[in-house]
């Protein structure tokens, strides 16, 4: 199976990556941050490395879509290609850090790319509020981030909240700021309670809303 975490910056995808990965035993893939070549660069002057940061992201996402297909294990994955498709390159865009000709040759390129992959058989989604992402950006102390303007992180923000209210698949939201699933046993077992149920068919305990079972 796929399994995949979304969310953005600060949300908590990578530590909730690593700790469904000791659960259950499955493997993980991890983002390439500490290191990436650009991401550095992309924060000192987005407009000249954006392109070629998201061109590195989408190529390291769709070489790990790829060996995912091919694997018989069971893999989570620490963010998806759509996100970088669906939020990160747009925003840029519209934020004027972008041009049109790089993100017109960016798109084609994503594309191109999704004739060749499938779908995650489970994605899940941490939502999560725009002082809870930077209370964590902060926490984390990252000096490549300290940088980082709010309306970027809320642009990004509404750009998956779209992307989530659309999408096809089989879904499980997390509220990023109520569930701590780092530092209380109770509300991580609450999200390895949903997922169970989402994989193997048992009982859901919580109630499901628009877009998909939240918790």
């Amino acid at each position: 199976m796929h399994i995949a975490v979304a969310g953005n910056i600060g949300s908590g995808k990578t530590t909730l990556t690593r700790m469904l990965a000791k659960h259950y035993g499955w493997i993980p893939k991890f983002e390439s941050v500490d290191f990436n070549p650009y991401l550095a660069d992309f924060y000192e002057d987005m407009s000249r490395w954006s392109f070629n940061l998201q061109i590195y992201f989408l190529n390291k996402r769709f070489q790990d879509v790829v060996e995912i297909s091919k694997s018989s294990d069971t893999i989570i994955q620490d963010r998806t290609i759509y996100e970088d498709a669906r939020i990160f390159a747009p925003n840029l865009h519209e934020q004027g850090n972008m041009s049109d000709r790089d993100f017109d040759n960016y798109s084609d390129l994503f594309a191109l790319m999704m004739s060749l992959v499938k779908m995650p058989d489970l994605l899940i989604y941490i939502r999560s509020s725009i002082p809870n992402l930077v209370a964590q950006i902060q926490k984390r102390g990252r000096e490549y981030e300290a940088s980082m303007r709010i309306d970027y992180l809320q642009g990004l923000n509404d750009k998956y909240e779209r992307w989530i209210s659309e999408y096809k698949g089989k879904l499980l939201i997390i509220d990023g700021d109520k569930v701590k699933f780092q530092e209380n046993p109770d509300d991580f077992r609450s999200v390895t309670d949903k997922i169970d149920a989402e994989l193997f068919g048992l009982f859901p305990f919580e109630q499901e809303d628009a877009v998909g079972k939240e918790i």
